[in-house]
């Protein structure tokens, strides 16, 4: 007996696994959850790499809106690879994010360098605002704290007249403007304040971000993205190498599901903000993944007024007065700017003006609140594109279907104009050939001798002939006559020699293989006989 063997089959298949890219910040985090995992399951991962609370954190990115937190992603129905953004607009900025609101603020403040110079026993008082760089670094920024520091200005001895430098340091004291003294013009000093601290060579000076008098936009835009990767490094987005009708062309004027929004980056160096803005907000992950996938990005340089009176001109051509109107009411101090536009069935509408003094977070949601208006007038649009798109193709397969009908119907005339043309040539050929046997008919007929009496002397041959349709032809002929005399009867009849054969009923034999000029006494048709007359095969 043969041992029994179970064998279990298992039905269980693979979960399918997704890959999220989640960007919150300066910081990307990637994880690999099954596809019947939760949301919620995804903002707890996140809760421990971030040490963000589930409750203040919101999860954006999803392609259908906004979702719970028990939402089970199978019912998402997502790709493999997707992208989401953690916001936490309760959650106060990072050390990081308040040390830049700090520094906005001290942008915005005056400050007194007061110099006492111990050998000649004299103050001297130089008034700076915030924004002033010392070897491009704003005072603000160099960690410099009011209201009141301690520096030094030294005077080294040149190595020419010692060999070792000496220096004679005076110190510098530096107040903030809340204490409301007047301040001394700094040309008490002697010198330029500019050449004190190292700003009078060319050298230190940033290169334009774009040219003043470019040819084109194409080549001006060009300029500007080599300068802005040369500042701010190559991760920035990526923008438009053209000019602006062409970035409206391409994020507006597609197919209603290959549309973006059209994201308006206006630079001035001018601006304290705009070196804050573009490595911090610019230049940050999530924005520039953000921006890559909804918006066609493009730029321009307003820091000189040849180019933005140039910008000016284009807004006005492409999106009217009222959007030119509203980049002029902006101050230096307000730049950059990020103008969302987005583009309508009748006009180019400005969504959103972001200025430079923002954060992260709060870019990233009003880029997203941009996008929420225009994904649901980007849904109208394609539902308006797939009517009208059904509509067009009912019409051509109508279009076609009557074309087709009307070739089919072509086709069928002309057949039937050639079947009746042909009948009419049968007709005609059949009339002539009917015509012209009639005419051999009665030309034969009417060269037949006469028939001879009953009571002739002379011999005579008393002829019945049997036709195909069982009549009967008589007719009395001299023996003398040739058979081609009778040949010609019966064709005058009309059956001619071509068509018919005579025979003899017994024994049967074909008369009209027989010389036709022998007469009915040598063929043996006398004195009476009868014959039928048989078609040829």
């Amino acid at each position: 007996m043969l041992p029994r063997i179970d064998i279990f089959i298992s039905d269980k298949r693979q979960p399918r696994m997704l890959n999220f890219r989640v960007e919150y910040r300066q910081r990307t985090i990637e994880l690999v959850l099954e596809e019947g995992s939760t949301v919620g399951e995804i903002k707890k991962l996140l809760e421990a790499d971030l040490g963000i609370p589930v409750s203040k954190m919101q999860l954006k990115g999803w392609k259908s809106g906004d979702v719970s937190d028990s939402t089970v992603m199978r019912s998402l129905h997502l790709p493999k690879n997707n992208s989401l953004y953690v916001l936490t607009p309760d959650i106060a900025p990072t050390a990081s994010t308040s040390k830049n609101s700090d520094l906005q603020e001290s942008l915005n403040q005056n400050f007194l360098l007061v110099i006492s110079h111990r050998e000649a026993q004299r103050d001297y008082s130089l008034n700076f605002p915030g924004s002033r760089t010392i070897q491009e670094m704003t005072l603000a920024a160099s960690g410099i704290t009011y209201p009141c520091h301690h520096l030094s200005v030294c005077r080294r001895s040149s190595p020419a007249n010692s060999q070792e430098p000496t220096e004679e340091c005076a110190d510098v004291h530096m107040v903030s403007d809340s204490e409301g003294d007047d301040f001394e013009d700094a040309s008490e000093f002697g010198v330029d304040d500019s050449e004190m601290f190292g700003m009078g060579s060319s050298t230190c000076r940033k290169s334009p971000m774009m040219p003043e008098n470019s040819e084109n936009e194409a080549d001006a835009l060009l300029h500007f993205t080599a300068e802005f990767s040369s500042r701010y490094g190559e991760t920035h987005p990526m923008f438009f190498i053209g000019s602006l009708e062409a970035a409206s062309q391409e994020a507006f004027y597609g197919k209603a599901r290959d549309r973006k929004l059209l994201a308006i980056y206006l630079h001035n160096d001018d601006s304290v903000l705009s070196n804050v803005f573009c490595s911090q907000m610019m230049c940050a992950d999530s924005i520039v993944s953000y921006l890559s996938q909804n918006f066609i990005t493009w730029a321009w340089d307003v820091t000189k007024e040849a180019n933005k009176a140039r910008l000016l001109t284009m807004c006005t051509r492409h999106f009217g007065s009222v959007v030119t109107q509203t980049i002029r009411t902006y101050k230096t101090d307000q730049f950059p700017l990020l103008l969302i536009v987005m583009g309508k069935r009748t006009s180019n509408e400005v969504l959103n003006v972001i200025q430079g003094n923002t954060t992260v977070d709060e870019l990233m949601m009003r880029l997203m609140g941009a996008m929420e208006i225009f994904t649901a007038q980007q849904q109208e649009d394609i539902k308006d594109e797939d009517e009208r798109e059904a509509r067009e193709t009912v019409k051509r397969e109508q279009d076609e279907a009557y074309r087709v009908s009307l070739e089919a119907d072509r086709k069928k005339r002309e057949v039937q104009e050639r079947e009746e043309a042909e009948q009419v040539r049968v007709e005609r050929m059949r009339k002539e050939q009917e015509d012209e046997k009639e005419a051999i008919r009665l030309s034969l007929e009417q060269a037949l001798p006469p028939e001879p009496d009953e009571d002739s002397v002379e011999q005579i041959s008393k002829l019945r002939i049997r036709t195909p349709s069982g009549e009967f032809l008589e007719r009395r002929f001299l023996g003398s006559c040739k058979l081609q005399v009778l040949f010609d009867f019966v064709a005058s009849k009309g059956y001619p020699f071509e068509e018919f054969k005579l025979l003899t009923t017994f024994p049967r034999k074909n008369i009209t293989q027989l010389d036709s000029g022998s007469t009915l006494l040598e063929a043996k048709l006398f004195p009476q006989e009868t014959l039928f007359l048989e078609g040829k095969e």
